[in-house]
């Protein structure tokens, strides 16, 4: 079975320029916990769900650094407190959203999607064509209905 014949074709999506608020309004409405970002091109360019929501209201604390001769060394990446501050004020979809997804052709193999889903702890795999074109979804739930 492939991924074709199990995904949902109607995906509901939103572009970068989407307002948080926006975001949340669709996932409640259509009762998703998430949704694939895409461009002008229909191509996925990242994902939201609601965990990067969520994180919205997580506390963070500034990266633990030591003081040496007057000056002072990180101990944890300024590149992660500042992936985390951005989401945590985050307004627009791409300041929030996800933008390295995995993704799937629509002639993957059903199991190897459902092993990559568990792997990677993820709940929805984007569906592509040929041409990196967004043609469907496919959530856990479609995996269990397939078997």
């Amino acid at each position: 079975m492939k991924a074709k014949d199990i995904m949902t074709n109607n995906v509901v999506t939103v572009t970068e320029e989407n307002t948080v608020k926006e975001v949340l309004e669709i996932l409640l409405e259509n009762r998703i916990s998430g949704v694939p970002v895409i461009n002008s091109d229909n191509e996925v360019i990242g994902i939201v769900s609601e965990a990067d929501l969520i994180y919205r209201d997580r506390d963070i604390s500034l990266p633990a650094y030591v003081s040496l001769l007057e000056g002072f060394i990180m101990l944890e990446s300024m590149k992660k407190f500042e992936d985390k501050l951005r989401k945590k004020v985050a307004y627009k979809v791409k300041d929030v959203m996800t933008s390295l997804v995995v993704k799937v052709n629509e002639n993957e193999d059903v199991h190897k999607i459902a092993n990559i889903m568990l792997e990677k702890k993820i709940n929805r795999v984007p569906v592509v064509d040929d041409d990196e074109k967004l043609v469907g979804i496919i959530t856990r739930s479609n995996i269990l209905k397939s078997f």
